[in-house]
């Protein structure tokens, strides 16, 4: 599907069907392809089909713990159950992920997002808040990919008439938008839209626009902006294979500290949505010929670092609280590569 292509104009079913050929030729991306296929197929109206694709990956290997993110299609599948009359089957999944307390945002915004559409408002309150509570807790700067749990629960808050706590005046603060978070999730304002008084329809427009560039914002930042990481075996498989690189990678220790410190600039300059992609040299090899190039040229690396992080490769950067190193040592990230410089 184009990227340009009108969401009105698109066929989902046909789409679905492309994403999972695309995921039998490329099974080691086959998590997203997938994931994106079942997410037409909800589009299509057709939600049994998508469970069917959750299902799927759940049932791989291991019983689905050879997933990125075997969380987040649980949460997916959940949301997509209660949709179609599965309600108890739902709960019961939701319940299951809120016991295993998750260390990534999307699953917990999923259920939450799910009880808060059924009307189940205290119920997507405490979700959001133990997901804020599991990720947030002491940790100085919230990652980007948490924004829209605080996000989320700041409006079922507000939706419930529950004073400000600290994390919903965090989330004020990371909210860029002109207009307000109070102002945006004021419960009055579905009451302004059968209004006839010019003043409250124009205000509403304004509401309106600030959110439409907010979503805007994001869709364009559908992935991580990712830095390269090449364990130390494949770097040196690199670097054998292809000597012009080794000017771009002098050590591995040097490569290691340079990605650790370019994320920081990247962070400290005000960039979100920070990521790294691990690569290996047949995939990186693949590439540059899909690309027609020698896999010498030092230029393609950062396009083959944007490619993995399309594809859904990226993990987030800086890794949550008590969460192991991104360089593979098996330590925790505080005490590796995450110690203050």
């Amino acid at each position: 599907m184009r990227p340009d292509t009108p969401a009105e104009n698109v066929d989902h079913t046909a789409e679905a069907a492309r994403l999972e050929r695309t995921a039998g030729l490329y099974p080691e991306d086959a998590e997203p392809l997938l994931l994106q296929a079942a997410a037409h197929l909800e589009l299509s109206g057709d939600r049994p089909a998508a469970s069917t694709l959750y299902d799927r990956l759940l049932s791989s290997a291991d019983g689905g713990d050879d997933l990125d993110n075997p969380h987040l299609v649980r949460a997916l599948k959940a949301s997509n159950l209660w949709e179609y009359g599965h309600e108890a089957e739902a709960r019961a999944i939701i319940e299951g992920i809120r016991a295993a307390a998750p260390r990534d945002a999307a699953p917990w915004v999923i259920v939450a997002e799910a009880l808060e559409s059924h009307d189940e408002l205290e119920a997507a309150e405490a979700a959001f808040t133990e997901g804020a509570r599991v990720l947030l807790t002491d940790v100085p700067e919230p990652p980007y990919a948490t924004h829209a749990l605080l996000f989320g629960r700041h409006r079922v808050r507000r939706m419930l008439g529950a004073a400000h706590d600290e994390w919903d005046a965090l989330a004020d603060t990371l909210h860029s938008s002109p207009v307000s978070l109070d102002e945006l999730h004021d419960p009055k304002r579905v009451w302004s839209l059968g209004s006839d008084n010019p003043a409250e329809l124009e205000a509403e427009i304004s509401r309106l626009r600030a959110e439409l560039g907010t979503y805007r914002e994001a869709l364009s930042r559908p992935f991580p902006v990712a830095v390269l990481h090449w364990p130390a075996a494949e770097l040196t498989e690199l670097v054998s294979a292809y000597p012009s690189l080794s000017a771009e990678y002098t050590s591995h220790e040097e490569h290691l500290a340079t990605i650790e410190a370019s994320l920081r600039e990247l962070a400290a300059s005000g960039t979100p949505n920070l990521g790294i992609v691990t690569g290996t040299v047949p995939s990186y090899e693949a590439f540059a010929a899909s690309e027609g190039a020698t896999p010498g040229d030092g230029d393609l690396l950062p396009q083959y670092a944007t490619t993995l992080a399309a594809r859904g490769r990226a993990v987030a950067w800086p890794p949550q609280r008590g969460a192991d190193c991104w360089c593979g040592a098996g330590s925790a990230y505080e005490g590796c590569h995450g110690v203050a410089g």
